[in-house]
């Protein structure tokens, strides 16, 4: 499966890995059951599984109302994707 991944354009073009980066593999480690990878290779892969059970949630069930949990969800990615976007960065000139 590792070998049909898409490559990250941005790093490809730019030199440089995007917030994203490690997503795919991620998944790729979740459902082979390789939890603590997965969380190594991205961070926030947890959180955005939560964020899609809700969204799906709040686009299936009209009787209650997810909006607030969805959003909240949604902050709490970004903010979790980005603290370990500039951590990798980091880390990667602290090395280089």
């Amino acid at each position: 499966m590792k070998e049909h991944m898409l490559p990250c354009m941005n790093k490809q073009l730019f030199g440089v890995e995007c917030p994203g980066c490690g997503t795919q593999r991620a998944i790729a480690f979740l459902l082979e059951g390789e939890f603590w990878e997965a969380f190594k290779m991205f961070p926030a892969i947890y959180t955005l599984v939560v964020f899609f059970i809700l969204l799906a949630l709040h686009l299936l069930d009209k009787k209650r109302n997810y909006y607030k949990l969805v959003i909240t969800s949604a902050i709490l990615n970004g903010v979790i994707i980005l603290i370990a976007y500039f951590i990798k960065i980091y880390f990667n000139s602290v090395t280089n």
